[in-house]
C-alpha cells in the first residue's frame, strides 16, 4: 500500500527528468578560477584531465568544449574519410551518430537488444559477417542510459573484422561492466575500445556548464587530439617541419644546435577550437569529487523505483538494478506513453522521451532508412519514458512522482 505523503494533488516546483547540483564549494571553485590569471588555457585544465583519467583508470584524458567536440575529434583521430562505414545504434542522442557524418563518413544503424537498450553484439556480427573484411571501419556503441556496454565482447569482434571501438560513455561516469575473469572494467579505461567519450553537460554525472572528454590509453591518438583540439596547431618541436633557420632560431653554442625559438608553432593539419576553459574546468573538478556519492545516490533512486513498479501490469518486465549501471536515466517501457507523459506534466513532473531513433529523423531517412529498418528500436520508442532521476532527488518527491504514475493507471 502507498502511503500519501503530500495533502493535495500537485507540487508547487517542478521536478525536471535531470538537474545538476552546485554546491557552495563549487561556486568557490568558480571564483577562485574567475580571479586567477588563466580563464583558459591554463593550469586548471591538466589538473581536471589528471583527476578524470584517474577516476576512470585510463591513461590520458582530453578536456574539450563538449560532447558533441568529443565525439567529433575522436572520429577525426580514429582517420574517419569520406564514404567509411560507421556502425552505431539508433537509440542515441543524435550526436553520436553526427560526428561520422562531419567527416563525411556513412552512417550504418544496427538495432538494439530490447531488454538492454544496448546496441546488440549479434545484430553487428550479422551485419560485420554479411559483408567483405574492411567494409566496415569502426564501431560506436553507447552506454545508454547509464548501462555499460561489454567492450570485451564487441573487442574481440572488432579485432576480428579490423574495426576500431569507440565507446560513447556520456551517460556513464563510474559505470562499468565485468570481463570475462569477472574483474569490473570502468567505462572509458581504455583496455578495449581506442577512444571513449564524456559529457559534462547540466543534466550529467558530472556538471561543468557544457564540456566533454576523451580518454585513451594510446599515445598517438593523445597526441593527435591535443593538437586537433587547438585548430591543428603544435608546439612541440619534435614534430616540427619547417626548418629552424626559417623559425628564426638560435645557435646553442654549447652543443652546436639550432634551437626553435620558444614563441615559435606551427599549424599542420586542419584542427578546431574545442578547447575547456579554466573555470569550467574548475567546476568539473569540484564535481569530480563527489562523483561517487551522485552515484550512490542515483542507485538508490533506481532500486526504489524498481520496487515500486515491480510487477506492474502497466510496465514491461524490467530487469532490476543492474551491476554497473551509473543511472544517467531511469526508464520504463509502459502502456498509454503518452497520455501517462502529458498527466505527469499537469502534476509538474516533467519526464522525458530518450530517445527518437536517429534512423527515422527527416536527415537520415533521405539516406533511405525507413520504419520497420530497427523493429526492436522503434517498438522501444513507442513505450519508453525517463523518470526524474538525479543525486538531489529526495525521497518525498520520488514517492510522489511514484504515487502520480501509479493514480495514472489506476484511472
Amino acid at each position: 500500500m502507498l502511503i500519501r505523503l503530500f495533502p493535495y494533488k500537485s507540487m508547487d516546483k517542478v521536478i525536471p527528468y535531470g538537474k545538476q547540483s552546485i554546491t557552495e564549494e563549487d561556486i568557490q571553485a568558480v571564483i577562485e578560477a574567475l580571479k586567477s590569471d588563466f580563464l583558459t588555457q591554463g593550469p586548471r585544465i591538466a589538473a581536471f584531465e589528471k583527476a578524470f583519467a584517474s577516476y576512470v583508470g585510463c591513461t590520458h584524458a582530453v578536456a574539450v568544449a563538449n560532447g558533441t567536440a568529443a565525439l567529433h575529434l575522436s572520429v577525426l583521430a580514429l582517420g574517419v574519410n569520406p564514404g567509411d562505414k560507421i556502425i552505431t545504434t539508433p537509440i542515441t542522442f543524435a550526436a553520436s551518430a553526427n560526428c561520422v557524418r562531419y567527416c563525411g563518413g556513412e552512417v550504418v544503424f544496427s538495432d538494439i537488444d530490447p531488454d538492454s537498450y544496448l546496441l546488440d553484439y549479434h545484430k553487428v556480427h550479422e551485419l560485420l559477417a554479411s559483408s567483405p573484411k574492411g567494409t566496415y571501419k569502426g564501431i560506436i556503441p553507447v552506454d545508454l542510459a547509464g548501462r555499460a556496454v561489454d567492450l570485451e565482447q564487441f573487442r574481440q569482434l572488432a579485432n576480428e573484422y579490423d574495426c576500431w571501438l569507440l565507446e560513447d560513455a556520456c551517460h556513464a561516469p563510474g559505470g562499468y561492466f565485468v570481463d570475462e575473469q569477472g574483474n569490473q572494467q570502468k567505462c572509458g579505461n581504455g583496455k578495449f575500445a581506442e577512444l571513449a567519450i564524456f559529457s559534462f553537460h547540466p543534466v550529467k554525472h558530472i556538471a561543468s556548464g557544457e564540456g566533454g572528454m576523451i580518454t585513451t590509453n594510446d599515445e598517438i591518438l593523445y597526441r593527435k587530439l591535443l593538437t586537433l583540439r587547438t585548430h591543428g596547431i603544435t608546439r612541440n618541436g619534435d614534430g616540427f617541419t619547417n626548418s629552424v633557420r626559417f623559425a628564426n632560431g638560435t645557435l646553442d653554442k654549447d652543443n652546436g644546435q639550432l634551437i626553435y625559438p620558444n614563441w615559435y608553432m606551427e599549424m599542420q593539419e586542419l584542427g578546431y577550437n574545442y578547447r575547456l576553459t579554466d573555470f569550467q574546468a574548475a567546476l568539473g573538478l569540484s564535481q569530480l569529487k563527489r562523483a561517487d556519492h551522485g552515484l550512490n545516490r542515483r542507485k538508490e533512486i533506481a532500486a526504489k523505483y524498481f520496487e515500486s513498479f515491480l510487477g506492474k501490469s502497466f510496465v514491461k518486465g524490467q530487469s532490476g538494478v543492474v551491476e554497473g549501471h551509473a543511472y544517467h536515466l531511469y526508464v520504463l517501457e509502459v502502456e498509454d506513453r503518452l497520455g501517462l507523459y502529458n498527466y505527469l506534466r499537469t502534476k509538474n513532473i516533467f519526464a522525458q522521451i530518450h530517445y527518437i531513433p536517429v534512423h527515422l529523423m527527416p536527415y537520415y531517412r533521405a539516406f533511405g532508412w525507413e520504419e520497420g529498418d530497427m523493429p526492436n528500436a522503434e517498438n522501444y520508442y513507442k513505450r519508453c519514458i525517463s523518470l526524474p532521476m538525479y543525486p538531489t532527488l529526495t525521497g518525498n518527491e520520488q514517492q510522489y512522482v511514484i504515487e502520480q504514475i501509479e493514480s495514472f493507471y489506476r484511472g
